[in-house]
């Protein structure tokens, strides 16, 4: 696994739309602010011209453009880092303009982004080899003040740490806004993590029964007891969002079952989140990566807290959506964890070996080796 040099003192961070650009409030007002305060911070900016376009299908601009703009900004001398500037829906024909051969001449790069960057964060690892951060896209880092989250972001991609926490809230419904964009994040929930080893309960998780019991009484979920010893499991830690994931299985960039290989005496921790799938969605997905290979050699899941949380159909819910389809690999599976679509969310290292301790919080030490 290769490892970019981290973003140094007076470094420049590049900034790329592969995805969706920032041409519409509250995230062009927020990318503008964050530029200001990366400057504030003494780092140098690189901007390329697909960041403020909005003449693509689903995407900024031309799938070629962005493909160009990106293979441009990954390989030029300028920029040190790249983080993203947004998610979306179409990055997978920005993947398919996209010419790996030359990346792998190039001198690796920090890539940071999520949702939709999944397209490139994971065929990083899993073509090129190559370690990437999975964290918020540019605009978050436009917020007043900044959430400890977005700190724990940075002292991650500058390497001031290699180790990160969850968090104690989380944020149900954003105030953020055309008129508000700078808007923290909303912290209105308590963070509540519920663990499986296979089939078996650890930390239970909510039945729907209880779930909707509490919302409708108004009332809290019961207390969940802490683990009398920490759960701790180890591997090399790779994943993102499952809605892209999903759509990367089996197609010519699906080099999975060869990565795994590769590194299957450290074992595979998958960390998993999703945005716009249903429950029998998620389900349907992991059943369809399960049964392509990807899960083989696996050593634990985490799965962040998807966007449609405490959503059911037909009696699936988050939980049962996972552990009916993992629970017969007998490994830890962590859900409701500070990744993805309902932040906060800690950085991951993907690619990277991750040591994770879980009691009441989640902690991630990142070995890069």
């Amino acid at each position: 696994m290769k490892y970019p040099k981290f973003l140094e003192n007076g470094g420049t961070i590049g900034f790329t739309a592969p995805s969706l650009g920032c041409t519409t409030e509250p995230y062009k007002s927020c990318f503008r602010e964050a530029l200001s305060r990366f400057e504030e911070l003494g780092y140098k900016t690189e901007v390329t011209p697909n960041c403020y376009m909005a003449d693509g299908i689903g995407i900024s601009t031309d799938p070629k453009e962005c493909a160009k703009e990106l293979e441009y900004i990954y390989s030029d001398d300028k920029s040190d880092v790249i983080i993203s500037v947004g998610g979306g829906e179409l990055m997978c024909d920005t993947m398919a303009e996209l010419d790996f051969e030359s990346l792998k001449k190039c001198a690796p790069k920090w890539y940071m982004g999520y949702s939709d960057n999944t397209n490139f964060t994971f065929l990083l690892n899993t073509v090129l080899d190559t370690a990437s951060i999975y964290a918020p896209c540019a605009p978050s880092f436009g917020m007043k003040p900044w959430d400890k989250s977005l700190q724990q972001d940075m002292d991650i991609l500058t390497g001031k740490t290699d180790s990160v926490k969850g968090f104690d809230m989380w944020e149900r419904n954003s105030v953020k806004s055309d008129v508000n964009p700078y808007a923290p994040y909303n912290l209105t929930e308590a963070k509540r993590l519920y663990i499986y080893k296979g089939n078996t309960p650890v930390v239970e998780a909510p039945s729907p029964e209880m779930i909707n019991n509490a919302e409708e009484l108004n009332i809290p979920f019961p207390e969940v007891k802490k683990l009398s010893t920490p759960v701790r499991f180890k591997g090399r830690i790779i994943g993102g969002c499952l809605d892209t994931l999903i759509t990367l299985c089996g197609t010519r960039f699906d080099r999975v079952k060869e990565f795994t290989e590769k590194y299957k005496d450290d074992g595979i921790i998958w960390f998993l989140e999703s945005c716009d799938l249903s429950m029998l969605q998620i389900r349907r997905g992991l059943f369809q990566l399960k049964n392509a290979g990807w899960f083989n050699h696996a050593n634990g899941f985490i799965f962040g807290r998807p966007y449609h949380f405490n959503e059911t159909e037909i009696g699936v819910s988050e939980y049962n959506a996972v552990v009916s389809v993992l629970g017969e690999f007998d490994k830890y599976m962590i859900l409701d964890a500070d990744i993805g679509h309902l932040p906060p969310a800690m950085p991951i290292i993907s690619g990277a070996v991750a040591d994770i301790t879980v009691d009441d919080n989640i902690s991630i030490q990142y070995i890069c080796e």
